[in-house]
């Protein structure tokens, strides 16, 4: 599930082209950093427990715990909302030898560490801690605390700080559990209250199996480019989310879903033209 799936393979040998192996994998994007900045904190989300579920099999892989040597979001692609990687020619699975932990240490351009040396002779979770390092320097500082939501903050500076700094919670498994909302619920707790205790000063009036087809505005981030689509635990919070834009006069409850099942909600400027849709709930707001 982490890396690219391998459909096929040929074997050629010719006089012209000698020893050609030809793979058909299935396609993926590249991974573009800026694209994924502009993208929902959402989506973002999905690529880290991705990656930390790559992180957590390499480190507990059958062939032992494997390094990427060369990691760096190029070696990465984008398949279904999912990361995963391509390249495994730099892969190492052996974990470097020590008579010491001076023999222990890793180096890379912001910060260095020395891990202890086993009574074995090896560097304890080199392989891990190196991924795990990797990792926050080229994705979880970028992409986990920008536009998070607010609740979740304190959550993820614990996390990406947790990879930074090689502390006692800096392993593939501590990620994993607090990353992975089907094993944490705090996830979910944290934002049902956030949209919870939002109290509206505004009224909406409820128009079942309605829709607004025009009257879009642009908002960040959003699912569609030319309108306001985000992502809401429910009505509350689509709400407040409106209440916050001075733009927005009524939204749109779809019956479309999050990869997490948050609803897609447009959001609206105005409700002048409200047309029958079945699959649709128009809320609009009630002004004196």
């Amino acid at each position: 599930l982490c890396c690219f799936q391998l459909y096929g393979y040929c074997y050629q040998d010719s006089n012209d082209i000698p020893d050609t192996l030809t793979t058909i994998t299935e396609l993926g994007s590249p991974l573009e950093m800026i694209q994924l900045l502009q993208t929902s904190w959402e989506d973002r989300f999905r690529i880290c427990l991705s990656l930390v579920r790559l992180l957590h099999y390499l480190a507990h892989s059958p062939l032992g715990s494997v390094t990427l040597l060369d990691f760096r979001p190029r070696q990465f692609v984008i398949v279904n909302g999912e990361l995963k990687v391509t390249d495994l020619d730099d892969a190492s699975v052996e974990e470097s030898s020590c008579t010491s932990n001076s023999d222990c240490f890793m180096e890379f351009p912001a910060r260095n560490f020395t891990l202890p040396c086993s009574v074995e002779g090896r560097c304890q979770n080199m392989n891990e801690k190196r991924n795990l390092y990797n990792a926050y320097r080229f994705f979880f500082t970028y992409l986990l605390p920008h536009s998070a939501p607010s609740s979740l903050r304190p959550l993820l500076d614990k996390i990406v700080n947790a990879t930074g700094n090689h502390n006692k919670h800096g392993n593939a498994k501590y990620l994993l559990f607090y990353l992975s909302p089907s094993v944490s619920s705090e996830f979910t707790q944290k934002c049902v209250k956030s949209a919870n205790t939002h109290k509206s000063d505004s009224f909406y009036r409820r128009v079942p199996e309605a829709f607004i087809p025009d009257e879009n505005y642009r908002c960040w981030p959003s699912y569609h480019h030319k309108g306001c689509l985000l992502s809401v635990f429910d009505v509350n919070e689509a709400i407040e989310i409106c209440d916050s834009y001075s733009q927005c006069k009524a939204f749109v409850l779809t019956n479309q879903t999050t990869w997490t099942g948050r609803q897609l909600v447009f959001f609206k400027m105005a409700s002048n033209h409200i047309v029958p849709d079945p699959d649709k709930i128009t809320y609009v707001k009630v002004t004196d």
